[in-house]
């Protein structure tokens, strides 16, 4: 059930990303792949900064921001 819960937070993830930075979308795939690797950078930087998010939402927020810093490199690099 947590592979489930994953996947939908890291849709979620992937969705507030895309809906901050604003733009197109990846789609559902690429909303879902967005938040999976945004996740990973978020707890990553969190992890830095020496914050630990406890709660579900907290976990999305954390994956979003990733997935927002993820969406900036990918923009930054698809221009060159």
């Amino acid at each position: 059930m947590s592979i489930l819960i994953w996947i939908i937070s890291g849709i979620l993830a992937g969705w507030l990303a895309g809906v901050i930075v604003k733009g197109n979308g990846f789609g559902l795939l690429g909303d879902l792949i967005v938040g999976l690797i945004g996740g990973v950078i978020g707890g990553w930087l969190a992890g830095l900064l020496g914050l630990q998010a406890g709660s579900w939402l907290g976990q999305i927020l954390v994956a979003a921001l990733g997935g927002v810093v993820f969406v900036v490199i990918l923009r930054a690099i698809r221009r060159l």
